[in-house]
């Protein structure tokens, strides 16, 4: 089965816009699906490809990079003879798959592009660690975009479902209704989205079998693989990276869902475990959100470094991540989602299912928290700010019997005429009520 990407245009694009001037670096966690979706362009869109993987380089092929980059007709008819492949000017794409594992080849692009006789298209993760870029020039040839795990119209795409998600974007677009009978059922899809996720492997699995147990094997694989990679390339802290790692369920797990270093250790600094932070959030294991203390003036320019929720790249391996050690018959999460009974950890899957949909969109993340010990009415928490048509509209996700929005009115009146529209975005349909749009979760995707 081949999964439809939405990235698939956007490197479609590029090629067209590009006309050869430009390589794509395709960014993204492990696992998210960048090989197989660079591969499959390359099939479709090009007389002929070659996939180099720098995961498994050989002698050879590091000798052909190394020794004969300065004679390009050279080095092309080796790769050519190396591959069994043609090479056809204008017509054929060149693959580097995990080019973080040999970063010349990633520096080598800005004379191939020179070149101009072939695109190129690189996929890696953690690209921006130092120790991935120290010893190179980034080429100013190299375009970038950011592969993200599939979203809830993707998963539904895979579902066999190319009908509902054009319905619920007129919906969001008109702010109307869908009705109790499509709500509900969009509803249910939604939260089978929850539970898988979007890993490629694990919906593909899910498509296949409808056995949330093979599923979760498939993501305790992944999370297994994460953690393989802390170990092999955060040396010198991988420890502290691990302690961030396992440690974020139970913080989502609160009601004031911050990041509090004492719950590692009581002595932590920020100081100290910010590389554990900056590590997971450059490998896209994880979506870092900042507090931004105004959001009248620009919410990068005021926000607090120290003050960070931190969610989970998937929502589907946060589940999985959240009882790690026990058998998937003891995740009490798969129950209490398919029978709408999450309770206590119904606001850490909901917010980190909205974060994972605004990071998916392009929004970086963005929080407000305000304290005031001597005043409680000058509390106010709103769980996530974005920018829309120009302003700063603030979003709060609510549980489905929520009856009142006391922070959100706070903000609103604190803010009023400096902000934009207000969301609401919980597990009812459609309602405007009191200047505030309230959604359904599965319309996170189009804000």
């Amino acid at each position: 089965m081949i999964l439809k990407r939405k990235a698939y245009q956007k490197i479609a694009a590029w090629k067209k816009n590009s006309a050869g001037k430009t390589a794509l670096l395709i960014d993204g966690a492990r696992r998210v699906g960048k090989s197989y979706l660079a591969e499959e362009f390359g099939k479709n869109e090009y007389k002929s490809y070659i996939l180099i993987n720098f995961s498994r380089m050989n002698s050879t092929l590091r000798g052909v990079f190394e020794e004969d980059v300065m004679d390009l007709d050279l080095f092309f008819n080796k790769l050519s003879v190396m591959f069994g492949k043609l090479l056809y000017r204008r017509e054929s794409l060149f693959i580097f798959d995990e080019v973080q594992r040999f970063p010349k080849a990633r520096e080598l692009i800005k004379f191939l592009v020179e070149d101009g006789r072939y695109d190129y298209l690189e996929t890696g993760s953690l690209i921006s660690l130092k120790t991935n870029t120290q010893d190179i020039v980034i080429p100013s040839e190299e375009e970038h975009i950011e592969l993200f795990p599939l979203d809830f119209e993707e998963f539904l795409w895979a579902m066999g479902d190319e009908t509902a998600a054009p319905f619920i974007k007129q919906c969001f677009d008109g702010l109307v209704p869908l009705g109790n009978a499509l709500h509900r059922k969009v509803l249910n899809s939604f939260r089978q989205y929850m539970l898988v996720g979007g890993m490629p492997q694990a919906v593909l699995e899910y498509v296949e079998s409808k056995n949330f147990a093979k599923v979760d094997k498939i993501k305790k694989m992944i999370l297994n693989l994460y953690r393989d990679d802390v170990i092999k390339f955060a040396k010198g802290y991988e420890s502290k990276v691990l302690a961030v790692f396992d440690e974020i369920p139970g913080q989502l797990s609160k009601k004031e869902k911050r990041f509090t270093l004492s719950s590692i250790d009581k002595n932590a600094k920020m100081r100290t475990y910010e590389d554990s932070f900056v590590w997971l959030s450059e490998a896209m294991v994880t979506n870092v959100c900042f507090n931004s203390t105004d959001p009248t003036v620009g919410l990068n320019l005021n926000r607090d470094m120290t003050t960070q929720k931190c969610y989970f790249g998937d929502t589907g391996l946060l589940v999985t991540q959240t009882f790690m050690d026990n058998e998937y018959t003891e995740n009490d999460l798969y129950k209490s989602v398919l029978l709408d009974k999450l309770g206590i950890n119904e606001g850490m899957l909901m917010e980190n299912m909205v974060a994972q949909a605004l990071r998916a969109n392009g929004h970086k993340l963005y929080f407000y928290s305000r304290n005031d010990n001597s005043n409680r009415e000058n509390i106010i928490e709103i769980d996530f700010l974005i920018k829309r048509q120009k302003k700063i509209c603030p979003i709060e996700v609510k549980s489905s019997n929520y009856t009142t929005h006391s922070s959100l009115s706070k903000f609103m009146k604190k803010f009023q005429g400096k902000i934009g529209q207000p969301y609401i975005l919980y597990s009812k349909d459609v309602l405007v009520r009191d200047g505030i749009i309230h959604l359904p979760l599965y319309m996170a995707m189009f804000l």
